[in-house]
């Protein structure tokens, strides 16, 4: 209590920093795209912290959240708050990935300067600590300023960093990875709708398990997360889903790296489609899954039921040898047909990720395989990416370790530009081919095929219009990567990375407007062109009997002398020659059982 015998007020500001372009200003939107679980994670486990007095009676908490990418963050207005009488807080720069970290600092900077407490978790932080013998040069410049570091997650702890916050004794290091909590029964992300309203779709996310138990060498989420999955029940995944259709968030994103190996994927399923049909809304799920989910039996079917819209597939490449070279056993390029026809036949949209840098990897093989994709593969949205040695990951390890060289910026650590070198392809090359692969599969030749195929499937062509204006049009007009885009991108002039100048008004806005008229209007065409082209498919009578040879049904013999995608490698013909020998033993015990039963 303080002297008037008010409760003191313990400011909690909870901030998803944004990155810079190549410009250095920082990529912001009217709405963005891609929701932050990580914000809604924190923002929920604060709210339970703050309902059940773990800070204390006398302590009356606040809590602010933001996420700049569709924000511009109040510094002066949080710098005000934090400091008025009688006042304590901390500001915590939450998920914060690699390529995010230098604008994080930027932030920090600022408040740090004002003598306030700052934070900053994440990927980043949490992957450095776990992975690497001593701190790199970032984090140990954040710890000289002042700079709190959290690794790990905050369930059933975050209390214990806010209560050091409010007595003025933050710690230098909050290190939890070694004690990865369990989910069960945990504090549900929840952000509140004025929030998840900011972005496209209004969309709200959560995470139904943590962790993978795959060995990928790229990936970051093995290490940070750990190879043990960790799930929620139904129960809480079905508490969340009703406090977001209480405010009227029908749209869910499941951020699980990879939900088909959620032990508790069928018992989720049949609780959101029992939800759907109680409540009678139509709402809809995006999800992640590996290569081999239509495996499983009953998956598919259930994840249609259950309201999944959009799936995601890490797909990652065609050709064996890099999978194996990237530790990505489980993608067996044998099943990919039959599982994307799988989902077709739901009429679920598909992506796929497609990874480009592998060792094998040329401009003319990368060429060549999209080429095959576009063929033999019936996916629906292809992105890319460049293979990139992020900081917590395998890769990142085994690099540092040895001493090759890597960029020492991590703000282009953002999986669409080159940090490293590779033994067939210049620099050059490899960010060549990273820009000509997304022209090459959104040809307008592909993009007719891609609509047609929906109609074929009884899907709306509509949706691949809307899907290309995403992810082709984000790369051709605004120049960043899909998974960083929104509606309307903002610059703030005062917005810039540190050490860069700040531009003069009457370079900045005239220029700003050229990029505006420049980057809409031929966007606006696209577009205009697009639709038209969809209308006129979607009317052809002709479009009623399309087929080729990517919707061509997956039999168990006599397709792979067709396939390009299973003879342009010794790899690949060895995938197919496996795939036969598993037929054959599976037919052989198949018959063995029918006879002995007769």
């Amino acid at each position: 209590m303080t002297t008037d015998g008010r409760k003191k007020q313990f400011v909690i500001e909870l901030i998803k920093p944004s990155h810079y372009d190549d410009d250095g200003y920082v990529i912001q939107w009217a709405k963005a795209w891609v929701p932050s679980n990580t914000l809604s994670s924190l923002y929920g486990i604060t709210l339970d912290v703050i309902d059940r007095k773990l800070l204390g009676d006398d302590v009356e908490v606040v809590l602010n959240g933001y996420d700049e990418t569709n924000t511009i963050i109040p510094i002066q207005e949080i710098t005000e708050r934090l400091k008025a009488p009688d006042t304590t807080g901390v500001v915590c720069l939450v998920g914060v990935q690699s390529n995010q970290f230098p604008r994080a600092l930027d932030i920090a900077r600022q408040f740090r300067a004002e003598g306030l407490q700052v934070a900053i978790g994440g990927f980043h932080a949490s992957g450095c600590i776990a992975m690497l013998p001593e701190l790199p040069p970032d984090l140990q410049e954040a710890l000289d300023l002042g700079i709190t570091l959290y690794a790990g997650e905050g369930e059933g702890r975050l209390h214990e960093f806010y209560l050091d916050a409010l007595k003025g004794e933050l710690k230098p290091i909050y290190n939890y990875m070694n004690d990865l909590p369990g989910m069960d029964g945990q504090p549900t992300p929840y952000l509140p709708e004025s929030m998840v309203r900011r972005y496209g779709g209004s969309v709200a996310c959560f995470d139904a398990g943590r962790g993978c138990p795959f060995q990928c060498s790229f990936c970051t989420i093995i290490n940070v997360q750990g190879r043990k999955s960790r799930f929620r029940e139904a129960d809480d995944v079905e508490r969340l889903v009703r406090a977001n259709i209480k405010q009227g968030i029908c749209r869910f994103f499941i951020t699980d790296d990879n939900f088909a190996r959620n032990k508790n994927w069928e018992a989720i399923f049949d609780r959101l489609g029992d939800l759907r049909e109680e409540t009678g809304l139509p709402f809809s799920i995006i999800i992640q899954v590996d290569t081999l989910c239509h495996k499983i039996k009953n998956f598919i079917p259930k994840a249609k039921r259950a309201g999944v819209a959009r799936v995601f597939i890490g797909l990652e490449n065609i050709n064996p040898d890099n999978l194996m070279a990237a530790k990505k056993r489980q993608n067996r390029i044998t099943e990919y047909r039959a599982m994307l026809q799988a989902w077709r036949e739901q009429q679920i949209l598909t992506y796929a990720g497609y990874i480009l840098g592998f060792p094998a990897d040329t401009p003319e093989k990368i060429v060549h395989d999209i080429e095959v994709i576009k063929k033999e593969l019936p996916i629906d949205i292809l992105e890319f990416f460049c293979l990139t040695p992020l900081p917590g990951s395998e890769d990142h390890k085994n690099l540092y370790l040895k001493g090759v060289p890597m960029d020492p910026d991590m703000n282009i650590y953002d999986l669409e530009h080159v940090c490293t070198g590779h033994s067939l392809m210049s620099k050059e090359e490899w960010q060549g081919i990273y820009n000509k692969a997304w022209e090459l599969y959104y040809s307008e030749e592909h993009l007719d095929t891609l609509m047609r195929r929906m109609v074929v499937s009884g899907n709306k062509p509509e949706r691949i219009w809307a899907h290309a204006l995403q992810f082709a049009g984000c790369i051709r007009y605004e120049k960043v990567h899909p998974l960083q885009g929104g509606y309307f991108r903002r610059k703030v002039r005062g917005q810039r990375r540190a050490g860069l100048p700040l531009e003069s008004p009457f370079v900045f806005y005239p220029r700003r407007l050229w990029e505006m008229v420049t980057t809409y209007g031929p966007f606006a065409w696209f577009a205009l062109r697009l639709w038209l082209r969809c209308q006129q498919i979607k009317r052809d009578p002709a479009t009623r009997s399309y087929s080729d040879l990517a919707l061509t049904p997956v039999t168990d013999h006599g397709e792979d002398e067709e396939l390009e995608m299973f003879a342009h490698t010794e790899a690949a013909q060895a995938a197919v020659a496996k795939a036969h020998k598993e037929t054959e033993a599976r037919e052989k015990h198949t018959k063995q059982a029918v006879d002995a039963a007769e």
